[in-house]
């Protein structure tokens, strides 16, 4: 796994390595500087002519440094100054003494000539305020200047908590970003700004993330073999749990056959579908791996049955949101002992009933899209997507449930644990069916026994990179529901292959 702090949090980290562990800050600013231009040189940067622009924070001290960098390895350098001289850290002050030294040209306006490469080192991490005047006028003036563009560890004026623009941002090709990967730029719209982004350790010590429950972090494809659950050599269908999958009202079969091959593919042992009657014979004969067990009305007894029988429930995938189904869900709520999922129409029934999550006990992952997650909320898409980490958090602070909040970058937020932030997948996944694939994917994995956090946080993944898998068989376009269930399957044989060398 790997962090993602936001700018407050780095910030701390930065501090706590200078003052506790006797790191000097010089020493940190020289590691970033080094790092940016080696990396500008490893990603062949036409860095013959090259203009930095330099705040008067430490970034503009990291701007000062990369300045001199350059011209000690030969390239034609300046550097300009568009901070305000009062406001200068001491840091960057020693920086742009050092860079004047060494005979880089400090100047505080832009001429007219044409650059190889432009540099962003204005604002650091600590932005959080619209930039307005002349300062707006600087970051307008480098987007609109030639050359290659690259900021130093995040581009100026991009949130580092939110990935919001505050009134301009830097539009970087490259990004050189310090330690950890920050929050804002792995979000919506900030992630579009920074380019490509490049992590160096320039020795910052981030153990103090580790107990943090406001932190947010994400997964890599090292972490795979860690996450799945284990399959035992001594083991039958038993072993890896009963699913019920309670999905599929009359003519949506594709939604109760996606969510239950998608169980099985994740490593359940056994699914049972409960669903309309009309969809017995379609499913039959595109699962028949799977128990097709089918109503025509509302049948408590029947329902408490299948309840009984589960070691894992997934509701609301195309069930619908007549009298039946809500019957059906309320019931099973109500019932239910075991690990549940509820997705699709099962939360937009929910939203008309949320005292049943407050009458829950058994362990439960609700699965909204932003515009479902509105509906529980009570709140419009807009809102929503301005306060997303503190409206979700708020919520399963107050039901106690895990919530897996899809997105571009899809959120998994459990009380008093750290959020993990999806990075994995691409927009071919945006197709009819994913979500009840990622249902199914997280009700196998629970089947599995894993706890419900982590049984979400990993089955986001897993779809997610089985997306990826889609896309690089398939391109972006033309990717299915039922391909995503392929990418999984090849994710999954891959992971297992690096766990067997």
């Amino acid at each position: 796994m790997r962090y993602l702090p936001t700018g407050e949090w780095m910030q701390k980290a930065d501090s706590y390595t200078i003052n506790e562990i006797g790191l000097p800050s010089i020493v940190l600013m020289e590691r970033a500087a080094l790092a940016m231009v080696d990396i500008m040189e490893q990603e062949q940067l036409d860095l013959s002519k090259t203009l930095v622009f330099c705040g008067s924070g430490n970034n503009g001290g990291d701007g000062f440094a990369i300045a001199r960098l350059l011209k000690n390895r030969g390239y034609d350098t300046k550097a300009v100054f568009v901070g305000r001289e009062a406001s200068m850290s001491e840091d960057c002050k020693r920086q742009r003494q050092i860079a004047e030294n060494s005979g880089v040209l400090v100047v505080t306006t832009v001429d007219q000539e044409e650059y190889t490469t432009i540099v962003d080192a204005v604002f650091g991490v600590g932005l959080n305020r619209e930039i307005t005047g002349d300062y707006l006028d600087v970051i307008r003036k480098m987007n609109a200047l030639k050359g290659a563009k690259a900021a130093v560890d995040i581009p100026s004026g991009v949130c580092s908590a939110t990935g919001k623009v505050l009134g301009a941002a830097f539009e970087a090709e490259l990004t050189v970003t310090f330690q950890c990967e920050k929050l804002g730029c792995i979000l919506h719209p900030g992630h579009l700004y920074a380019g490509k982004t490049v992590t160096v350790d320039i020795g910052i010590d981030a153990g103090i993330f580790k107990n943090e429950d406001t932190l947010c972090y994400t997964f890599t494809k090292k972490d795979l073999p860690d996450l799945l659950p284990p399959r035992k050599p001594n083991s039958h269908k038993g072993t890896y749990g009963k699913v019920l999958m309670i999905t599929g009202s009359k003519g949506m079969a594709g939604a109760a056959y996606l969510s239950a091959k998608a169980a099985y593919t994740s490593g359940a042992g056994l699914v049972q579908i409960y669903t309309s009657e009309d969809n017995r014979v379609v499913l039959q004969q595109l699962l028949p791996e799977a128990i097709i067990s089918t109503y025509t009305d509302f049948d408590e007894e029947k329902l408490k049955k299948f309840l009984s029988w589960a070691d894992v429930v997934g509701i609301g995938c195309g069930l619908g949101q007549n009298r039946v189904s809500e019957q059906i869900l309320k019931t099973t709520l109500t019932e239910v002992k075991v690990p549940c999922v509820v997705d699709a129409d099962g939360l937009n029934l929910l939203s008309c009933h949320l005292e049943l999550l407050k009458e829950q006990d058994t362990p439960m992952i609700l699965t909204p899209h932003m515009k479902e997650m509105s509906g529980l909320l009570g709140c419009s898409v807009a809102e929503l997507a301005q306060e997303r980490f503190e409206k979700v958090k708020a919520f399963t602070g107050k039901y106690g449930v895990v919530c897996v909040l899809k997105d571009a970058r899809t959120i998994v937020v459990k009380r008093n644990h750290q959020i993990f932030v999806n990075t994995a997948g691409n927009s071919s996944m945006a197709k009819a069916g994913s979500g009840d694939v990622l249902a199914g994917v997280i009700s196998g994995l629970l089947a599995q026994h894993m706890d419900t956090y982590e049984a979400a946080a990993c089955g986001v993944y897993l779809h997610a990179c089985g997306g990826d898998e889609a896309k690089a068989a398939k391109g972006s376009y033309s990717v299915l529901a039922e391909d995503l269930i392929a990418g999984i399957a090849c994710c999954t044989k891959k992971t297992e292959e690096c766990m067997d060398r």
